[in-house]
């Protein structure tokens, strides 16, 4: 058995009873293994789309997690391509995200020291070999100040699990332009910023971010 995660874009016309008797045609399929179940379920409801998806501005959103075979996920991928109301699906291996749109933050004790936006590029990256040595992927939140030629970053909390859904913060590590702030820029571990393109590219597949900022809707 694995822990999967599944986010459904349902035409915005369906009531939640209508969603409900879909959901319970599709989890059925995928928890009929022994020991399998649904473990989590989270209506979002109607949603604006970060772009159409066939032809539909809105969006009503379910997030699931279940435990289940990989054998039956085939099957039950099948009857989801099936379904004319369901705009668009993901289903990706779960690692502990919140079915909300939320990371998981640390909490960082009052006396705990700021990293220092002056320090050295030089001891930057010495930061970021020992972390990546550590196997930390987590990272702050970047804020930018305006400044000739140079970004400071101003540290939050420090991301312990990045949630693909978490618009907000993805957004921060976002340019206008749409592009990922590279790793010399933000100052993360390079697991964090594989973790964060992976997560950018969920993000948008599911029309939760755009694929460039002034994407019309």
């Amino acid at each position: 058995m694995r822990d999967y995660e599944v986010v459904y874009i349902f035409h915005p016309s369906l009531t939640e009873e209508a969603v409900n008797q879909k959901l319970d045609k599709f989890h059925p399929i995928v928890t009929r293994s022994e020991g399998a179940e649904v473990i989590a379920q989270d209506h979002w409801g109607a949603r604006q789309l970060a772009y159409q998806i066939k032809g539909q501005g809105q969006g009503y959103y379910v997030v699931a997690q279940f435990t289940a075979d990989p054998s039956d996920l085939g099957e039950f991928e099948r009857i989801l391509k099936l379904d004319d109301d369901l705009l668009r699906y993901l289903v990706v291996l779960s690692e502990g995200e919140p079915t909300s749109g939320m990371s998981v933050m640390a909490e960082v004790p009052a006396s705990e020291p700021r990293e220092g936006d002056d320090d050295e590029d030089d001891d930057d990256d010495e930061e970021e070999e020992d972390e990546e040595e550590d196997g930390r992927g987590a990272a702050s939140p970047p804020e930018f100040s305006g400044g000739r030629g140079r970004r400071r970053r101003i540290d939050g909390p420090r991301i312990e699990l990045l949630n693909f859904k978490d618009v907000g913060t993805l957004s921060r590590f976002i340019t206008e332009q749409g592009k990922i702030l590279p790793k010399r820029t933000t100052k993360v571990t390079a697991r964090f910023q594989r973790r964060l393109g992976t997560a950018v590219k969920r993000a948008r597949y599911l029309a939760l971010l755009p694929y460039v900022q002034n994407h019309d809707r």
